[in-house]
């Protein structure tokens, strides 16, 4: 894309409203802006980086097996009293009646809907196991509202549902669905650490929230520190083999990690003290298992094995798409403004043409662009008449973690500027080790 033909409304100062980083970078960034209290239009800027993290976690969703679909946003009130759940909410609910008369509400989750549609169509132990799941705008009506995406009333959110006929086969859901979150997390350049935390409104004893660590994170954490040394890395996973999740789900819970809901001070002071840590965290997921609590509630029954008419056992998993991109901004900035993991970076690279209208200047820009272009690759080519010293403040703003910077000056050497966002280090080396340079760093084989 060039920088000349693209949307990108950067502000040189801060909005008075925003009060945290994140929210001060996406504004300033030209990725978002208010619409009303807690609901926002999406930017192109950041309706890439929405895309690239919802691409993530379709990808590692699908690998683990689960089947995407999709929901309306407004649900009929009906199933929700069926569930005995239509008061949970209170005045977060939006609710909303139709000219008929009907009661409907904007879903803030999806377990009443998802459970209709599997009752309507599965009645036997043959179709079983089975995890749905879609991404899909959800509304909870925040008194408050603040912190930009981080605490928004219109958010996009990942959810997904297993069915299965007996509680062990629902507890491995539950850990596929662990390792599945922690694998999506690692691709975005996220440390998320799943920590026991409280089943709210959904229900259900066995829950861990994803945390990710950051001063503004508006929940308080208690943690050994051995589980920032943990990794899930390149390893492959068979997400039918039980075992095998299950080890992932003690590797990575057998360590303390509570929220301040569920916090034992008396078990806390068993870490040795060395390695007690408390901080804030921001939560970016949550994974459920609540038993029969909805299947029994609305009749999910299927024929077990013996002929018998029993009720499936569930679990609910969500991550917050639109939530994420604050928390990967809390966790990846410096004053200068963004710094993007190459996972859900909106351009892999930034070319900054130091005098535009410079011929050989342009021509080796335009070289670059077509070269990235024809490997698969997005640069943002900032072609702008802009000064040198506006164009990297927009660059840095912006947070693309590569940039490339083409001068008369390092051509009369045959050399271009590769720049690296996180580190700030600059090195000079002829236009094509520079794409060769950004190709091997995303995978890709130059030609």
């Amino acid at each position: 894309m060039r920088l000349s033909r693209y949307f990108l409304p950067v502000l040189k100062e801060t909005p008075s409203e925003a009060q945290i980083v994140s929210h001060r970078y996406m504004l300033r960034a030209g990725m978002i802006k208010q619409a009303s209290a807690g609901i926002y239009s999406w930017l192109p800027l950041g309706y890439k980086v929405l895309r690239n993290i919802e691409r993530i976690v379709h990808e590692e969703q699908v690998r683990a097996g689960h089947i995407p679909m999709l929901m309306p946003t407004l649900q009929s009130a009906d199933l929700w009293r069926e569930s005995g759940r239509y008061d949970d909410y209170g005045e977060e609910m939006l609710r909303i009646s139709d000219r008929h008369g009907r009661d409907m509400l904007y879903g803030p989750t999806n377990e009443e809907l998802i459970t209709d549609i599997f009752r309507s169509h599965v009645s036997s132990y043959r179709d079983l196991p089975l995890t749905l799941y879609h991404i899909q705008w959800k509304f909870r009506d925040e008194i408050r509202p603040r912190f930009g995406v981080m605490r928004g009333r219109e958010f996009l959110m990942k959810d997904g549902y297993n069915f299965d006929l007996t509680k062990e086969d629902a507890l491995h859901a539950y850990n596929r669905h662990l390792v599945s979150y922690l694998r999506s997390y690692e691709r975005m350049g996220l440390q998320a650490i799943p920590m026991r935390a409280d089943g709210g409104p959904i229900g259900g004893d066995y829950t861990h929230e994803f945390l990710v660590l950051a001063e503004t994170g508006e929940s308080e954490v208690f943690y050994d520190s051995e589980i920032t040394d943990l990794k899930f890395g390149d390893r492959e996973i068979d997400y039918d083999d039980v075992a095998q999740c299950q080890a992932v789900l003690e590797e990575f819970t057998s360590r303390y990690a509570r929220t301040d809901e569920t916090h034992d001070a008396a078990l806390f002071d068993k870490v040795p003290e060395a390695r007690r840590r408390s901080a804030r965290g921001i939560e970016v997921g949550q994974i459920f298992y609540f038993g029969t609590k909805y299947s029994e509630a609305m009749g999910a029954n299927v024929q077990g094995p013996d002929g018998k008419s029993v009720p499936v056992h569930m679990g609910s998993h969500g991550i917050g798409v639109s939530r994420l991109l604050g928390a990967i901004i809390e966790a990846s900035h410096d004053e200068k403004g963004i710094i993007w993991p190459e996972g859900v970076t909106p351009f892999h690279v930034g070319i900054v043409n130091l005098k535009t209208g410079d011929a050989e200047a342009d021509a080796a820009c335009e070289s670059l662009y077509k070269s990235f272009t024809a490997l698969g690759l997005e640069p943002l080519y900032d072609d702008t008449n802009e000064r040198a010293g506006g164009k990297f403040a927009t660059m840095d703003l912006i947070g693309l973690p590569w940039r490339i910077t083409v001068g008369p000056r390092g051509l009369k050497n045959g050399v271009v500027e590769l720049t690296s966002r996180r580190t700030g280090e600059s090195e000079e080396l002829p236009p094509e080790q520079a794409v060769a340079r950004i190709t091997a760093i995303y995978g890709l084989a130059s030609a």
